[in-house]
């Protein structure tokens, strides 16, 4: 089948997408939105989300740069094109190095635009030359100035955990983001983007004008693509997926949905995917798991392992008060804040009476990225034996046999290093089942499966549901009880009722899980209609 598309799959250039014709999402009507209505304007998404690409667009767009925007929205709202000195610092590439490898890096920004403008030989700093550059180019050129900050916060996001660097770094960068606000005169339009929120770089503290759009309804489809441009402007290249992908139309949204879908902004927000892994998937014509190639989740599991008894089970529908998305991610107690702002939760529902939101895992791209950065703290084993569990186990599963899969999990857990869970830990009931519980949903998510784990209904959360072609398993875990009080939870929280519907087999599963064995000691399994299936009890044995 012939190419009828190309993707963006290699640039955040607008200039370059609009030359090449490169699918581009027409975005341009909320950047003239936002151009005319604001001076300070702050946006957070997570990583490869767009934000360059939309910095590029303003770019483009301030540098009069009309020709480029030709067959957009912007070109019915734009009457007077005019060009603007466009100061623009890709933030990024001050990221894991030193701060005196970061202030020179910062310094040859600065120098590519004194080039153009002219220098002071009296300024020393950062800041005292970003000062002078504006004055500079605002006197040079008749307008004023605008300042684009790509990833304004990456310098700093390696560095939260290490203060005296961190400390030095903030101060750096505090005294460079303070002209923003000095300097407003100057100033015809400041666009901000990063990930995560940080009260003492200035930013926030200092521009209490400053826009901020990240949870805004009207602007939660600016980066990204939402549910309406796939169904409208992006039809074309879902049936060209669907074609190679060798399924209906119908099918092939299902499936990018499922893995690409579910990012919401705020309260109201539209339905958002994540752009760069859904074009990569349009582009291949394969729905991979193209979010984590970049090493994403490596840094991300580094930072979670600064806070205490992190288990993913307690964030993956989690309730949390709204003012915690405005807590700065440096004063967090706990890795929500960092989770949120970084994509790998997204707000699933608003309780208006509690003020409160319900966050999940976006999509299975997102769940899978995450069992695999966390795999490694629960499974320390030879690679070929972690893979050799996992087609093990998914054998078990997709030939309707539970059994099967949790007698090879057993095996596999009698093998698990003592150490990997610490006494203090072990000694803590609830400790202990939020170990067992992580370590089912970690290796269960990695059969590829469409896995539940803490699934939340109308009376309670099941602690894993598994569901295949022609299953579904229901699985609740007790700890140091008795298969009876598992099945009877199931029972009677209705965990099992919501898959009753969907004309696939229901399996419960009552699991018990012994202290001194620190192991899984009997599982019973019975039908919907509570007819035993199969009783394994090794109690007796340990």
């Amino acid at each position: 089948m012939a190419r009828r598309f190309l993707y963006p799959v290699d640039t955040d250039q607008f200039a370059h997408i609009r030359e090449t014709g490169k699918v581009y999402v027409d975005k341009t009507d909320m950047v003239f939105d936002l151009v005319c209505t604001y001076q300070y304007v702050f946006l957070s998404r997570p990583r490869r989300f767009g934000k360059s690409l939309l910095c590029n667009t303003f770019k483009a767009y301030f540098q009069g740069c009309k020709e480029l925007f030709e067959g957009l929205k912007i070109m019915d709202l734009e009457k007077d094109w005019k060009t603007y000195p466009v100061l623009h610092f890709i933030m990024s590439g001050l990221k894991n190095v030193t701060v005196p490898e970061a202030k020179s890096k910062l310094e040859g920004f600065i120098r590519d635009y004194e080039q153009i403008y002219g220098y002071e030989t009296k300024d020393s700093t950062p800041g005292a030359r970003f000062r002078t550059l504006i004055q500079r180019a605002h006197r040079q050129t008749g307008e004023k100035v605008v300042i684009i900050l790509d990833e304004y916060d990456a310098p700093i996001m390696r560095l939260l955990h290490e203060s005296e660097q961190r400390d030095e770094m903030r101060k750096m960068l505090r005294e460079f983001y303070q002209v923003l606000k000095d300097e407003g005169n100057h100033l015809r339009f400041v666009f901000i983007t990063g990930v995560a929120k940080f009260s003492q770089l200035s930013i926030f503290s200092e521009l209490n004008n400053l826009m901020n759009i990240s949870m805004s309804p009207k602007f939660s489809g600016i980066c990204g693509i939402t549910q309406n441009e796939l169904e409208t402007f992006l039809r074309p290249c879902v049936e060209e997926f669907a074609e190679a992908y060798g399924c209906s139309i119908d099918k092939a949204y299902v499936l990018l949905k499922e893995q690409y879908d579910g990012y919401h902004f705020c309260d109201k927000s539209q339905d958002v995917y994540s752009p760069f892994t859904l074009m990569r998937a349009l582009d291949t014509k394969v729905a991979g798991n193209y979010w984590f190639e970049s090493g994403t989740t490596t840094a991300l599991v580094e930072q979670l392992q600064y806070y205490p008894k992190f288990n993913a089970l307690d964030y993956d529908g989690v309730e949390v008060d709204e003012n915690q998305f405005n807590i700065p991610i440096e004063g967090a107690q706990t890795p929500i804040p960092l989770l949120y702002q970084s994509g790998y939760l997204s707000i699933d529902s608003y309780d208006r009476d509690m003020h409160s939101y319900w966050l999940h895992f976006p999509n299975k791209e997102v769940r899978l990225g995450m069992v695999e950065g966390l795999a490694p703290m629960l499974i320390r084993s030879d690679e070929t034996d972690e893979y050799a569990l996992i087609r093990a186990m998914a054998r078990g599963v997709l030939h309707s046999d539970i059994s099967e899969s949790l007698t090879q999990l057993r095996a596999y857990i009698a093998g698990i290093p003592y150490d990997i869970i610490t006494k203090e830990e072990w000694e803590n009931k609830k400790s202990r089942e939020s170990f067992f519980k992580m370590l089912f949903y970690i290796v269960f998510s990695l059969l590829n499966g469409k896995v539940y784990c803490e699934h939340k209904g109308v009376l309670g959360r099941a602690d894993v549901v598994i569901q295949t072609a022609k299953d579904v398993f229901v699985l609740e875990l007790k700890m140091d009880s008795t298969v009876e009080n598992a099945l009877q939870q199931i029972d009677d929280k209705a965990y099992a009722i919501a898959w009753s519907a969907n004309g696939r087999r229901v399996t419960k599963c009552g699991v018990v899980i012994s202290s001194d064995a620190r192991n899984i000691t009997h599982w019973r399994l019975v039908d919907a209609e509570c007819k035993v299936l199969e009783d394994k009890d090794f109690s007796k044995t340990n």
